[in-house]
């Protein structure tokens, strides 16, 4: 009881010295406080409810027709955030059935998400839908993880399993996808291929043609009795890559042959075309030789190496031998035989007969080797090359170059036949010439068009001939500047010192009648007044002196720096 007295007493002290703010917070919270608790136990004491769709309906007049249906079962239903509750999971496993049955369902709702629903059990059928919308999944995870495909919307159809083999349906699948930009998926039969044995392969069942390949567009894709076209296309594409990468091979040879030694701006390749023929086949050899018996002695002068073409591995003889009359068959007791007219007069002879069969199997060596024959051979080549002679610029005496009519004086000088004939054997080897084959080089020189280069030469030399002259004349005139500054200024030094050395000998002159008339007043006793200026200037004289007779070196020094200042 004194604690209850000691805390109100407490409460009252710090309730007076609270300010009103303090005092209007701590009611807000008490009143917080109280309407949370009074919410909390009536959203408690509430039913429970559970969803009838888990996916959110954004249409309004949707959920209104739901509301309307759910209300005239006279079924307790509530919105909240799209989603529709209802009383509990039977209520809404019978609605979602009724929604269904009457087309209710808002469109683009997941067809399966009637199965997403928390259940104590699951029936077969669910499980069933479960595993199919696994496989299905899988799938779509599986076509989507290709590089080609962007996206992938797989549905499959698996059929109850039937009691006849007979009356099974079979099980189907349709694959639509879309392939990423700049994908040849479509056109690829290959590629097709692979996706419908992944679709088979993940499939119980399926057989490949119960699936169906085919783009946004509609098209069949793996309709391949449609891609026979396409796949000849691709073997004209393929060819053609080849043809055009052999070519360049040798082009490549020729140029590194020819332009060691006659320079790349020399050397044109004025055609080159090489005929492939593609073959596919293979060819199989059988060779059969000696058996080894007795192997070469290395240390005999005379050769003992014993051979045998074949040995007898197994042998089968049989021998027949028989004596006496025929076998003449006759027809039942009491009727005529059945032996025809012709021979019946050979009944009863007395006949011998005797077979000798035998069956040897030899053993010899035998080698059996299989050559597959390269994709394509070449048919014939043919190679085309021209070549420049050499442009020589032509020098004066002086070593300059001859400059007449605003161009360079050149002289051309050909290829001879010598060289031709030379590069044209080395154009040969280099495409390996055939003249079975029907294969033709031609070697021929060609004076080249070089009007454009010469032209640009020429440029370069007139611009190099004036950045010259503006160099030479540039340093003239800095050489001119440089003297022109250092005579300036060595005129300049003469006058300053001329002009200093007039004023020094000035004042000299000056301070030697001041001094005079000095002595001459103190000779006849006359009292002259000195200014401040003058009296500094003789105690500085005095004192130069005394200095100059007292440290004569030291003099001597400063005398020497004023005039290598005055220099």
């Amino acid at each position: 009881m004194e604690w209850f007295k000691k805390m109100w007493e407490a409460g009252k002290k710090a309730w007076g010295s609270w300010s009103l703010v303090q005092k209007l917070i701590l009611g807000g919270i008490v009143a917080a406080v109280v309407v949370g608790s009074v919410l909390l136990v009536g959203v408690s004491s509430s039913p429970s409810m559970v969803p009838l769709l888990t996916s959110p309906i954004t249409d309004q007049d949707q959920i209104v027709m739901i509301t309307n249906r759910l209300d005239e079962e006279g079924v307790v239903n509530r919105v909240t955030g799209g989603i529709i509750y209802v009383e509990n999971d039977s209520v809404a496993r019978k609605m979602r059935a009724t929604l269904v049955r009457e087309d209710l369902i808002p469109q683009g709702t997941d067809p399966w998400a009637i199965m997403d629903m928390e259940r104590w059990t699951l029936t077969d059928f669910e499980r069933d839908v479960n595993l199919q919308r696994a496989i299905t999944a899988s799938l779509e995870q599986h076509l989507e993880a290709l590089d080609d495909i962007d996206s992938a919307d797989v549905n499959l159809v698996i059929p109850e399993q039937s009691l006849f083999a007979s009356e099974q349906n079979p099980t189907t699948a349709s694959v639509i996808i879309t392939p990423k930009p700049g994908s040849d998926i479509t056109e690829n039969r290959l590629k097709i291929e692979g996706i419908v044995k992944l679709i088979q392969f993940a499939v119980e069942g399926l057989e490949a043609g119960n699936i169906v390949v085919s783009d946004l567009s509609g098209r069949h894709l793996n309709d391949f009795e449609g891609l026979e076209k396409i796949d000849r296309l691709d073997l004209t594409e393929r060819m053609l890559k080849q043809k055009t990468a052999l070519e360049a091979r040798y082009m490549g040879q020729i140029l590194r042959e020819l332009q060691g030694i006659f320079t790349a701006k020399r050397i044109r390749i004025v055609n080159m075309d090489i005929d492939l023929e593609f073959v596919n086949k293979k060819i199989s050899t059988e060779e059969h030789f000696p058996i080894e018996m007795t192997p070469e002695d290395p240390a005999t002068p005379y050769p003992d190496r014993q051979v045998v073409q074949t040995f007898t591995e197994s042998q089968q003889t049989t021998k027949e031998s028989f004596q006496g009359t025929g076998f003449n068959p006759e027809g039942p007791p009491g009727q005529e035989g059945q032996t025809p007219p012709q021979y019946q007069d050979l009944t009863n002879l007395v006949g011998n007969y005797s077979k000798d069969d035998q069956i040897t199997n030899y053993v010899y060596n035998t080698q059996t080797s299989e050559e597959e024959m390269a994709p394509y051979k070449i048919a014939r080549v043919s190679a085309a090359v021209a070549i420049d002679g050499v442009w020589t610029l032509e020098r004066d005496e002086k070593g300059e170059y001859i400059f007449e009519n605003g161009t360079l004086k050149r002289t051309y000088e050909p290829v001879s036949d010598e060289l031709l004939a030379k590069a044209r054997q080395l154009v040969e080897h280099a495409v390996g010439y055939d003249a079975n084959r029907g294969d033709t080089v031609t070697v021929q020189h060609i004076p080249f068009d070089r009007s454009e280069e010469f032209k640009q030469q020429d440029e370069d030399y007139l611009r190099q001939k004036q950045i010259q002259r503006l160099l030479f004349y540039s340093i003239i005139g800095l050489l001119g500047v440089i003297i022109f500054f250092i005579a300036f200024r060595l005129i300049s030094k003469e006058m300053e010192r001329r002009r200093r050395l007039r004023e020094e000998e000035l004042a000299r002159q000056h301070q030697a009648m001041r001094e005079q008339a000095l002595r001459n007043a103190e000779e006849e006793g006359i009292e002259v007044e000195m200014s401040v200026q003058e009296r500094a200037r003789l105690e500085l004289q005095e004192n130069a002196m005394n200095m100059a007779r007292e440290h004569p070196e030291d003099v001597a020094k400063l005398i020497r720096t004023w005039l290598a200042e005055e220099k």
